[in-house]
C-alpha cells in the first residue's frame, strides 16, 4: 500500500547534546496501517503489551513485506510515505551500527501512544527514552499505536557526548550478536533407535518473554526426517529403546510410559517414581534403573562431617540398581549396600549388571577409590573384579570388559612415560580385562586421544568420543585390528552422539567447528560418510559476520610444539593497529574449538578484539608426555608458555597494538590469570574468573579440590611441599602485580570458593592497586542463567573497552565510576 508523502520526521543520526540533523528519510523503513481497520487500539484493551509484543518478532524479522489479515503490506522507505492520518498500527524500523558503547536519549514527539524496542527488547519511556547500544549492529523499532498528525511527528537522538553516534548503514551482513549466540536453537539430546529407522532428538532455543527459560520440543522422526510424534516434558537423551526399535521407554510428568512407535499408542507402567532415572531395557519385559534415596536433611544446627564427601551436599544420597517387571510393575532390588551403586553396563544374555562404588580412601594418591563390582543374577551373587585409584567407565565387550582409566590403571599399564615421570590420570586411556579383572590390556598406549566415552558394538568394535587437541572428535576403534579409525563427521566438536548398532552402524552426532554453528548429522560408520539432518545457520546466523579464523602454533623454549588459533574480526583494517585478547586454561583440559560457549571467541572478535587461544603445556588430548606436564607444575611452565605464547603472536601479527594486550581465564584459568600478573606487565588488563589464588585454602576447602590436587599436586601436600603451596600462590607473591585486574566469582561456587578471590582482592587492595570485584550472587562456578550470562560478557567486554580501548563508558555505565 503506497502513500504520499506529508510525513516530517526529525532523527539525529549522528548526534550530540550540542547539535542535531536529521536523518535521511530513506535510512528510515516504514510499514503500516497494520489492521487499519480495527477501531480498537491496543491500550484501549487489557492485553496491551500482549498485542504490541506479539508484534515484535515478526516486525523485527529480516522481511520484505507482513501479511496483516489477508492483506500484504511492505516495508519502505519512510521517504515514499504519503499520508496525514491512517487507521490501525505503523512501525518505523531504522538499523545503526556501533563502534563502541553508545548512549543517549531518544525523544520521541507526535506519537501519543508509542512502544520502543531496541533489539527486540522495550526500553521505558514515554517521549524521552535512554539509549545504550553496545558494539555492533542494532536495530531500533518504533511501533505508534496513536497519532494524531503526522505532520507532528519527530523523532531526535542526543548523544551524551561527541562519540556518542549512531550510524545507519544498509550492510547485507550482520555482526555476530550476545542474543545469537545463546538464543540460536541448538540440539541439547539425541537417541537413535537399535535399527537406525527413528531417532528422537530435543532442540532448545531462549527468547526474551521467556527470560532464563528455554523453550525445548523433543520429536521423534523417522529415516526420512519426517516427525512422527511430539514428546512434550522429555529430553531425548532420557528416551531408551527396545532391541527390536518398536518401543521406546520414557519418564514423562512422574509417569513412567512405554511408545509404540508404529500406533503410537502410550502405555503408563507406574507412576510417581522419585529419585528413578536412567530406565533401559534389559530384555523385553524388564527394565533396568537406578533408583536414589535422599538422606534426611539432619540438625537444623550442626552438621557432623564423617568424611571428607561430606561437604558434597548430596553425599549421603543413596542409589541403588533395580529392576521392574514391564507388565505388572513388580520391583526388584539388584543391589543393596551401604554404598551407593552406579550402573555401568549389563549383560542380559548371562544375566550380570556392572556397577560401581566407591568406599571412603584417602591413602595418596588419588584419595578415591572405585570398586568394580559384577552382580550375578543367576546366583544373586556379587564379586569386586577390582580396587582402583584411577577409573572413568568401563562396559562389557567380547570376552572381557572395555575400561577408560588413566594410564596409572592396572599397576600403569597405560604408561608410555620415562620412569619417574608422573602421568595425568584425567588423560583418559583404553583398556581391556578379562571377567575375573586379573589380566589388563592397554589399547590406546600409541594413541594421544584422551577418550571421554564409548559405546560397545554387538562385534566388539567400539564407537568413541574423544578430545584430540583442542578438538572432540569420534573415531571407530576396530577390536581386531588394534586400530583406531577417525569417523568423519565435518566437525571439530561433537556435543552430543547416539550409536545404532545395526550390521553397519549408524551415529547420529551434533556439533560445531570453531566458526560454523550446530549441525546435526547422520553418519555411516562403515563408509565413514556424513549426511546433515538440521543445521542452525540458516535459521539463526544468515548472513552473520563471522571471525576469520587462522591456526598458529609455536616451539616454546624447551622444545615443545604448543598448538594456538587466532580470530581475526571480520573486516579487519590490517593497516591499523588493534587491541587483542589472549586467552587460555593452562590446567588439565585444552581449551575446545566450540563455536561458542560460556567464553565466546567469535563474540569477542566481533567486538574489535584479536583473539588468541593457546594451549599450555599439560593438557590432555596431546599425548601422555604433554599432558604429564601439568603435575606439580602449578603455573611454572603454563606461564612460560603463555608468556612465549604472547610474544610470538605478537611477532607473527604486526597489527596487533602490543599495549593494548588484555588476557583472560577462568577456574585454573583464573589461576594463570593471577600467576601472570606477578610475573609480567605484558598485559595492559587481566581477568580472572573463579580463580585459585592460594593453593593450600583451595586444596582443604572447595568440593573437589583435593581430588584435583591428587593429580595436579600429586604427593605434594602443605607439610612437605611447602614452596609448592606457598610461592607458588598467587597471593603470597601479589606485591609484585602491576597490571589493572578484574576478578569475578559466583557467590554459591562450591569447586572453587569465592573467598579465593577474595583473598587476592584483600591483599591487592592494601598494596593500593588497581583491582576489581564482581560476585555474582546465588551463582556456582559457572554462569549459565541468560540474563546472568548477557551482564557477565558485558562486565568483561566493558572492562577490556576501559583498559584497552581508553573507553570507559560502557564500564561507567554499568558499575559507575
Amino acid at each position: 500500500m503506497k502513500f504520499k508523502s506529508a510525513v516530517t520526521l526529525l532523527f539525529s543520526a549522528i548526534a550530540t547534546q550540542l547539535s542535531a540533523a536529521p536523518i535521511d528519510p530513506q535510512q528510515i523503513q516504514f510499514i503500516g496501517p497494520i489492521g487499519q481497520n480495527i477501531q480498537t487500539k491496543p491500550h484501549h484493551t487489557g492485553h496491551q503489551s500482549a498485542i504490541v509484543n506479539t508484534l515484535i518478532n515478526k516486525l523485527s524479522a529480516d522481511n520484505a513485506s507482513l501479511e496483516v489479515f489477508g492483506e500484504r503490506i511492505k516495508w519502505q522507505p519512510l521517504a515514499d510515505v504519503n499520508a496525514l492520518t491512517m487507521g490501525g498500527l505503523q512501525a518505523l524500523k531504522l538499523e545503526f551500527s556501533t563502534t563502541r558503547f553508545v548512549q543517549g536519549k531518544l525523544t520521541l514527539a507526535g506519537i501519543e501512544k508509542a512502544h520502543v524496542f531496541l533489539n527486540g527488547q522495550q526500553i521505558d519511556g514515554k517521549s524521552d527514552y535512554q539509549l545504550n547500544a553496545v558494539t555492533g549492529d542494532h536495530q531500533l523499532l518504533i511501533v505508534a499505536e496513536q497519532v494524531s498528525d503526522w505532520k507532528k511527528v519527530a523523532v531526535d537522538f542526543a548523544g551524551t557526548a561527541e562519540h556518542d553516534q549512531l550510524n545507519f548503514t544498509n550492510k547485507s551482513t550482520k555482526a555476530l550478536s550476545a542474543k545469537q549466540l545463546f538464543d540460536a536453537p541448538t540440539i541439547s539430546a539425541i537417541s537413535v533407535s537399535p535399527d537406525a529407522n527413528y531417532y528422537v532428538a530435543t532442540q532448545q532455543h531462549y527468547q526474551d518473554n521467556k527470560g532464563n527459560s528455554a523453550l525445548r520440543d523433543t520429536v521423534l522422526y523417522n529415516e526420512d526426517g519426517d516427525i512422527i510424534y511430539r514428546l512434550n516434558g522429555v529430553s531425548a537423551n532420557a528416551v531408551n529403546w527396545r532391541a527390536d526399535s518398536k518401543v521406546a521407554v520414557f519418564v514423562q510428568n512422574k509417569q513412567l510410559k512405554t511408545l509404540d512407535v508404529k500406533t503410537l499408542k502410550e502405555t503408563v507402567i507406574a507412576e510417581d517414581l522419585d529419585g528413578a532415572s536412567g530406565f533401559k531395557y534389559f530384555n523385553d519385559n524388564t527394565l533396568i534403573f537406578s533408583w536414589t534415596k535422599t538422606a534426611p536433611k539432619g540438625d537444623k544446627i550442626v552438621k557432623h562431617y564423617k568424611g571428607l564427601e561430606d561437604r558434597w551436599s548430596y553425599a549421603r544420597n543413596i542409589t541403588q540398581v533395580y529392576l521392574m517387571d514391564i507388565s505388572t510393575g513388580l520391583i526388584q532390588a539388584v543391589t543393596e549396600h551401604e554404598l551407593s551403586h552406579s550402573l555401568k553396563d549389563f549383560d542380559a544374555k548371562n544375566n550380570r549388571i556392572l556397577t560401581t562404588r566407591s568406599p571412603k580412601y584417602y591413602a595418596a594418591p588419588a584419595h578415591y577409590m572405585t570398586e568394580l563390582v559384577e552382580f550375578d543374577l543367576n546366583t544373586n551373587s556379587s564379586k569386586v573384579l577390582g580396587q582402583y585409584g584411577t577409573f572413568k567407565d568401563a562396559r562389557y565387550g567380547n570376552d572381557g570388559i572395555y575400561v577408560t582409566a588413566g594410564a596409572e590403571f592396572g599397576n600403569g599399564a597405560g604408561r608410555t612415560l620415562d620412569e619417574g615421570i608422573l602421568a595425568n590420570n584425567y588423560d583418559t586411556q583404553l583398556f581391556w580385562m578379562n571377567t575375573q579383572g586379573t589380566d589388563i590390556k592397554a589399547l590406546s598406549k600409541q594413541f594421544d586421544p584422551s577418550i571421554e566415552s564409548f559405546k560397545v558394538l554387538n562385534n566388539g568394535d567400539l564407537v568413541l568420543k574423544a578430545v584430540d587437541e583442542d578438538r572432540k572428535k569420534l573415531y571407530l576403534f576396530d577390536e581386531s585390528k588394534n586400530k583406531f579409525k577417525s569417523l568423519k563427521t565435518k566437525m571439530d566438536v561433537v556435543d552430543k552422539y547416539s550409536v545404532a548398532d545395526k550390521r553397519s552402524p549408524v551415529v547420529i552426532a551434533a556439533g560445531t567447528t570453531a566458526s560454523t554453528p550446530q549441525k546435526l548429522v547422520q553418519l555411516n560408520v562403515k563408509n565413514n560418510r556424513a549426511s546433515t539432518l538440521w543445521d542452525s545457520q540458516p535459521i539463526a546466523y544468515k548472513q552473520a559476520e563471522i571471525a576469520t579464523l587462522e591456526e598458529f602454533n609455536f616451539t616454546n623454549s624447551a622444545g615443545t610444539e604448543i598448538k594456538g588459533r587466532v580470530y581475526i574480526p571480520h573486516g579487519l583494517d590490517k593497516n591499523k593497529q588493534h587491541p587483542a585478547l589472549i586467552y587460555y586454561y593452562g590446567g588439565t583440559s585444552p581449551v575446545s574449538r566450540g563455536f561458542t560457549g560460556r567464553y565466546p571467541f567469535n563474540f569477542w572478535a566481533t567486538n574489535g578484539y584479536v583473539v588468541y587461544v593457546l594451549q599450555p603445556s599439560g593438557a590432555t588430548g596431546f599425548g601422555q608426555d604433554f599432558s604429564a606436564k601439568h603435575v606439580n607444575d602449578w603455573g611454572n611452565r603454563a606461564a612460560d608458555d603463555i608468556i612465549e605464547g604472547t610474544d610470538a603472536f605478537l611477532d607473527a601479527y604486526q597489527f596487533v597494538d602490543k599495549k593494548r594486550l588484555g588476557n583472560l581465564g577462568a577456574s585454573y584459568g583464573g589461576f594463570m590469570t593471577m600467576t601472570l600478573a606477578t610475573k609480567t606487565d605484558m598485559f595492559s588488563a587481566s581477568i580472572s574468573h573463579a580463580g585459585i589464588s592460594n593453593l593450600t585454602s583451595y586444596w582443604g576447602h572447595g568440593w573437589w579440590g583435593y581430588l584435583y590436587s591428587a593429580e595436579a599436586s600429586k604427593h605434594s601436600y602443605p607439610w612437605n611441599n611447602s614452596k609448592l603451596y606457598s610461592q607458588q600462590s598467587p597471593v603470597f607473591n601479589a606485591d609484585k602485580v602491576k597490571t589493572p585486574l578484574l576478578l569475578i566469582h559466583g557467590d554459591a561456587d562450591v569447586n572453587v570458593p569465592v573467598g579465593e578471590s577474595h583473598i587476592m582482592y584483600t591483599a591487592l587492595k592494601m598494596l593500593n592497586q588497581d583491582v576489581e570485584l564482581i560476585e555474582y550472587k546465588g551463582a556456582d562456578h559457572q554462569i549459565f542463567a541468560r540474563d546472568r550470562r548477557f551482564q557477565w560478557w558485558d562486565t568483561m567486554l566493558a572492562y577490556f573497552d576501559k583498559h584497552l580501548k581508553d573507553e570507559p563508558q560502557w564500564w561507567q555505565h554499568m558499575y559507575g565510576k
